[in-house]
Parts: structure tokens; C-alpha cells; sequence
């Protein structure tokens, strides 16, 4: 298994004031905007990204970070070999990605993906 990228996420009741900070200020563009997320990043390779959410999708809470790997199922296999709880999933969300959700040692919300 291989990571893809790290995505930041911040949790916000009103996502429209990412707009004025991270595309206006910083330059970002939307990469995408289902609503309750809008991801700003630096370009289509979605490489450099911050996501601002109301919700985590599916009626979750906002993980604090995501993480996208190239093979899931062996990222589940060795979360639940390291004995560590699933919050969530494994799910196919409607966006088109299967993602379940961990807490690292800190107690962070993770959420890790991989796009169908």
C-alpha cells in the first residue's frame, strides 16, 4: 500500500469563508464543492489541498484528515491487525470513493480513501 496525498480538513458551519481566504488570498482553486465540502488546491493533480466542511459526508463528523491510498483493502487489513477501532465504514459514498474512518494515537478523526 501506498499513501497518495494528505488532505487537511477543517470543520465549518459556514464553508463560504474559506472562499475569501484560501481562493482569494491564497490563490487556490475549487476543486470541488458538494455543499457541505469544498476542496481548494493548487491544481487537477491534487497535490496541495485544504478542505473546509460543515458535515463528513454520509452524516459523520468532519475528520480532521484524510489520507488516500492506493489499496484500501490492505489498509483495512492492517488497521484491524493493529487492533484499532473503525468509526466508520468501510463505505462507497455517491462521490465515488470507499473510505472508512480511525482515530490515529491522538484521537484524530482520519479518514482514509481511496477513489473507486
Amino acid at each position: 500500500m501506498k499513501v497518495k496525498r494528505i488532505v487537511s480538513n477543517v470543520a465549518s458551519a459556514d464553508i463560504e469563508k474559506a472562499t475569501a481566504f484560501y481562493k482569494n488570498i491564497l490563490g487556490l482553486k475549487v476543486l470541488m464543492d458538494l455543499g457541505w465540502i469544498r476542496t481548494y488546491g493548487s491544481n487537477a493533480k491534487m497535490t496541495i489541498q485544504v478542505s473546509v466542511m460543515s458535515e463528513g459526508g454520509s452524516g459523520t463528523a468532519v475528520p480532521e484528515m484524510s489520507i488516500e491510498v492506493d489499496d484500501l483493502d490492505d489498509a483495512l487489513t492492517r488497521v484491524r491487525e493493529a487492533g484499532i477501532a473503525i468509526e466508520y465504514g468501510p463505505a462507497s459514498e455517491p462521490w465515488g470513493v470507499r473510505r472508512f474512518f480511525v482515530r490515529d494515537p491522538f484521537g484524530k478523526l482520519i479518514n482514509i480513501l481511496q477513489h473507486e
